[in-house]
């Protein structure tokens, strides 16, 4: 794998219990996108009551649970808020051998009562073989 270009970002913001698709695809199969950070913040960090925690995944999926064995989530992220107007404690795990050649999709949930998520992903693109690109796409839709 070769990079090319420097680091991309997307940030934005989900209500609670949603999913967003974020696109990717650039109609090549010889390219793909690594996830480098995910980091996710409620809306309102005065509230100590305002946690809340996302998935990204190269598939839709609406469900609240996180089940690591599932190889189409590629990265998790919790934040909380523990007294209000504190400090966020955070934490993000990332599928270290993570490659997107087509869509990614982030769900988002929050236990308060503001119910908004920010997000923040960078990743980098990469130039790949045909062959990795095709067997990526099998395993991003989870058939491997």
């Amino acid at each position: 794998m070769k990079k090319i270009g420097e680091e991309y970002t997307v940030r934005g913001i989900l209500n609670d219990q949603t999913s967003k698709r974020i696109q990717l695809f650039d109609g090549k199969f010889d390219t793909g996108y690594v996830i480098t950070d995910f980091v996710i913040a409620t809306n309102n960090p005065n509230d100590a009551s305002e946690d809340c925690w996302a998935r990204l995944s190269t598939v839709g999926n609406t469900s609240d649970n996180w089940d690591w064995s599932d190889q189409t989530s590629i990265a998790w992220a919790v934040s909380e808020n523990r007294v209000t107007a504190s400090p966020v404690l955070a934490r993000t795990i990332i599928d270290p051998d993570n490659l997107v050649i087509e869509d990614l999709h982030i769900y988002a949930s929050s236990a308060g009562s503001h119910d908004r998520v920010n997000y923040l992903i960078t990743m980098q693109k990469y130039d790949i073989t045909d062959w990795k690109g095709a067997l990526t796409m099998v395993r991003n839709k989870s058939q491997g």
